[in-house]
């Protein structure tokens, strides 16, 4: 049974990065965009596979918490370091990657679109939306992304496959 859960658990991961490798291209695509239509293409196609890597992230995490039990691993420090280090990973993918969508998100929105950006109130603009759009897109910082993402889960996979500690 511990094969099984291990194997969803993984599983689970695989399917959570094939689920927000769409918001990676898009990451990636947007700091050289300035059409507002192909802004909102590409946030789009992000959003698109968000609940995908919400709900794979819940597997993966339930899977790791019963694996734990099961292998009898929570008294190792190396599975409580691949906990923290999942929970630092998405608090700084949070703040560096997805407020900056939800302010993109909130520029090329269509005018009377209701949306969760727009419950925020913003100060009046003191510049035009096209230069807030740009200034926003220029924001966004794929690589430093892609280093806290890639790093942090080879980090928690040594954890995990060596067991160091």
């Amino acid at each position: 049974m511990y094969s099984s859960i291990v194997f969803v658990h993984v599983l689970g991961v695989f399917v959570f990065l094939l689920a927000h490798g769409a918001a990676t291209v898009v990451t990636f695509r947007l700091r050289g965009e300035r059409e507002v239509e192909r802004v909102r293409a590409l946030l789009e196609l992000s959003s698109g596979s968000r609940m995908t890597a919400n709900v794979s992230m819940f597997v993966t995490i339930i899977a790791g918490v019963a694996a734990g039990i099961m292998g009898n691993w929570w008294g190792h420090i190396w599975i409580w370091a691949s906990l923290g280090l999942l929970i630092l990973i998405a608090v700084a993918m949070n703040f560096l990657g997805t407020r900056s969508f939800a302010r993109i998100r909130q520029l090329v929105q269509p005018s009377g679109s209701p949306s969760r950006a727009k419950k925020q109130t913003l100060p009046p603009p003191d510049k035009p939306v096209e230069q807030q759009l740009a200034d926003a897109l220029a924001a966004i910082h794929p690589m430093i992304l892609t280093v806290v993402g890639v790093g942090g889960l080879a980090l928690i996979l040594w954890l995990m496959m060596l067991k160091p500690f």
